[in-house]
């Protein structure tokens, strides 16, 4: 009872600020009349800026659900936090190494932005390869390891649409990942110097990162449920994550101006596409898997 009433507490403040920022700060920032620095404080030589702050605040939050499920799936602790913390760095050099590799024609003439990730340009689909890998690794290599390799990756998939959803937000105080002009009731105004090249004559843009916010939201939602209701072994919650997180991905990625291109195809409605294949038919081999292991017994 008590972990229940911690993760809907969890929700509660998670769906309570989302709704607040968007109804109070929105509506000033969209028509222009607030501007809002990438930083959010400067000490001395020393910048902390909503970028980074969003991130870390998303991987805290993360990992204290994480936690309390783990709690109630008998997991270790320290098998947990070793588990979460080299999923943690190798998911951030996994995001960074994705998005220089599909810039790589910018930063080999700009090599010293390679590392200064508060600048933007992280890729989720990098951090999930990455933070999968690690995971394997790590059930397999660690003696004694108190969940398998599902069960952890389910773990990392029922929380990461809601730290995608918070980490969002990075986009929207670095003036960036919008997608194309528009002129809907809720178009989101971008000043000039931040526009991308070729946009110049444009003033609003679709707020991209705030419809991949509220989809990463019900997502999370979504595995919240499922997990707790009608899951029947693991590897579902994390089929059912590659599914829903790359449909609302590909339409979204589709509006954006600065998608990572493979000629004529944009990179995250490909890998998106194989995403949503891949974790329908993991979740059809779990599900018969499943089946038919109760009717033996």
């Amino acid at each position: 009872m008590k972990r229940d009433k911690v993760f809907l507490n969890a929700l509660w403040v998670s769906i309570t600020s989302f709704l607040v920022i968007c109804i109070v700060v929105l509506p000033k920032s969209f028509s222009g009349e607030w501007y809002f620095s990438p930083v959010l404080v400067t000490v001395g030589p020393l910048e902390i800026r909503w970028y980074g702050l969003l991130i870390a605040s998303s991987i805290l939050l993360a990992t204290f659900i994480a936690q309390k499920e783990a709690e109630r799936e008998k997991i270790n602790e320290d098998d947990l936090f070793t588990a979460v913390s080299l999923g943690i760095i190798f998911g951030i050099i996994g995001a960074r190494l994705y998005y220089v590799l599909f810039n790589f024609e910018y930063f080999s003439r700009n090599p010293s932005e390679i590392f200064k990730i508060w600048h933007g340009g992280m890729a989720i689909h990098g951090a999930i390869l990455a933070a999968f890998l690690v995971v394997f690794l790590y059930t397999q290599l660690k003696k004694k390891c108190t969940f398998t390799f599902l069960q952890g990756l389910d773990l990392f998939t029922f929380v990461l649409p809601l730290a995608q959803a918070i980490g969002r937000w990075g986009n929207f105080f670095n003036h960036e990942a919008y997608g194309s002009p528009t002129n809907l009731p809720w178009k989101m105004y971008i000043s000039l110097p931040d526009r991308m090249p070729g946009y110049e004559a444009y003033e609003y843009f679709h707020p991209t990162f705030l419809y991949e916010s509220a989809w990463n939201l019900l997502v999370f939602l979504i595995l919240f449920y499922f997990i707790r209701n009608k899951r029947k072994t693991y590897g579902e919650v994390t089929a059912l994550y590659l599914i829903l997180y790359s449909i609302g991905r590909i339409p979204i990625e589709r509006l954006r101006t600065d998608s990572l291109y493979i000629g004529d195809f944009r990179v995250a409605v490909v890998i998106s596409l194989i995403l949503i294949v891949l974790g329908f038919f993991l979740f059809v081999y779990l599900r018969n898997k499943r089946e038919n292991v109760e009717k033996k017994e």
